[in-house]
Parts: structure tokens; C-alpha cells; sequence
């Protein structure tokens, strides 16, 4: 592999490599300077010059030992400043409006609290026939595809305490027993979405994906819903690849993982 000369590199080049060798560090966790310079394509004595600025920063941390390069502190201070200025409906409400726009049918956004669903941002698909204005209304979680997402990602603890309060029937299919809702959402869990198959109202069919917050911790659900006669078992697939995606997508604009 050839690289380039030794020479100082232009402003904007420099920047561009500066943050090549953060991504590399963020996605290996630590790397020598001959790893990086083999992949940003450098030579090691321009990689070096990099790295002495990052860790004059604290954005790198020089290797202890025979250890590799690492992330500093500083990045802690600015994912922290960002994170606190992100809002999950501001956020999320341009991917609603697309997804809502692609799917023509209703897409939200909840948050879990007090054990249930909270619709914090909402869009509609052109369809004369939809659903109700959901922002801000409290779901059963037990019952909607949000809910088990969010219910899916508790910590144990937290999990149990939810499964030993009464689970209120809404319809016939609504799960109302915990050890079935607890095999549900382990399943949810495994497979990265969750189905609601008019477990809250009749005639509605839901999908819902789980959105990460900077620290890769479930802080949200985008869903899609809509009547049977349009989300049928054959169109489910197709609206649960773009609720996923869509949700991965918010998920990126607040700093986590994009899927």
C-alpha cells in the first residue's frame, strides 16, 4: 500500500485525518500509530503529529505499557455537552415525518414512564383513515409495540417490579399474563423489534423498534401503526425493516449506535 509524503498536510486534511483516527479509535477501542497509519493510509510520523494534538486535547490518551492508543476524556466532556442539548421528539420528529410520509401511515415516538408508554412525537401518512393524535397520551406498555420495546430493555429489576402489578386486558389478544409477556419481550429483545397485533385496540396493528441514546442504553421506541386491513401479515415485513432503519437513524442523531 502506498502512502503519502511526509509533508504537512493541508488544514483540512489534517482535520479530516484527525477524526479518521478517532473513528478508528471509537470502533477498535485502542490502536498503535502503526495501525493507524496503515489505514488511514499516512505515514507514521504524520499520524504522530495527529495523535499529539488529539492528546493535547484529551481527546487521545497515549498507550500504557504495550498498550495501543485510546480515547481520552475530552470526548467524554463533549458527548456529555452535546447529549444534554439532544431532545429525543426533536430529534426523532424529522424521521417520523419521512418514515410517516414512506409507509403513509402513522409513525410515534414513546418514552417509558411510570410503566408506561409516553408518545412524545407523531406523524401522519396521507391515508383518510389513520389513527388519533397520540403525543403526550400514556399507553399501556404491556400492550403496544413501544411499550414492549421499552419494556423489553429494563433491567431485571426493574423488569420483575413491572410483571408483579395486574395486567389490564384490552382486548382478546392482549397479553395479560406475566410469564408469557416475559417470553414475549425476550424475543423482542433477541430480534430487535416488536409486534402488537390489536393488543390495545381492535383492528390495530403496530411495529416498533428501539432507539439508543450516546451511551447505547433504550431511551425510546419509534413505531408505525395503522388498521389490519392495511398492515396485514404481508405488509408487516416491509413496514418492519423501515420502522428499524428509522429508528437506527434517530438512534445516530442522539449519538448511539446506528443499528
Amino acid at each position: 500500500m502506498s502512502v503519502s509524503t511526509d509533508r504537512p498536510a493541508r488544514p483540512v486534511q489534517s482535520v479530516d485525518r484527525a477524526l479518521r483516527v478517532l473513528e478508528i479509535l471509537v470502533r477498535e477501542e485502542e490502536a498503535s500509530l502503526g495501525e493507524l497509519a496503515r489505514e488511514i493510509g499516512v505515514h507514521k510520523s504524520t499520524i504522530s503529529r495527529l495523535v499529539d494534538v488529539l492528546s493535547g486535547h484529551d481527546l487521545v490518551e497515549p498507550p500504557e505499557g504495550q498498550g495501543g492508543y485510546r480515547l481520552g476524556i475530552g470526548c467524554l466532556r463533549l458527548a456529555g455537552a452535546t447529549a444534554g442539548r439532544l431532545s429525543v421528539a426533536a430529534e426523532a420528529q424529522p424521521v417520523c415525518d419521512r418514515l410517516a410520509a414512506e409507509l403513509d401511515e402513522t409513525c410515534n415516538v414513546a418514552i417509558l414512564s411510570s410503566g408506561m408508554a409516553v408518545n412524545v412525537c407523531q406523524a401522519e401518512g396521507s391515508t383518510t383513515i389513520g389513527t388519533r393524535n397520540w403525543i403526550g397520551q400514556r399507553t399501556p406498555a404491556h400492550a403496544t409495540s413501544n411499550g414492549k420495546v421499552l419494556l423489553a430493555h429494563l433491567p431485571e429489576e426493574e423488569l420483575r417490579e413491572m410483571l408483579t402489578r395486574r395486567l389490564e386486558r384490552f382486548t382478546a389478544r392482549t397479553i395479560t399474563a406475566p410469564a408469557a409477556l416475559r417470553q414475549e419481550l425476550r424475543q423482542v429483545r433477541e430480534q430487535g423489534h416488536a409486534f402488537a397485533h390489536e393488543e390495545f385496540e381492535e383492528g390495530l396493528h403496530a411495529v416498533a423498534a428501539p432507539i439508543h441514546d450516546h451511551t447505547g442504553s433504550v431511551v425510546a421506541a419509534l413505531s408505525a401503526a395503522g388498521p389490519g386491513y392495511r398492515l396485514t401479515e404481508e405488509e408487516l415485513p416491509r413496514v418492519r425493516d423501515a420502522v428499524v432503519a428509522g429508528a437506527a437513524e434517530v438512534s445516530r442523531r442522539l449519538g448511539g449506535p446506528a443499528a
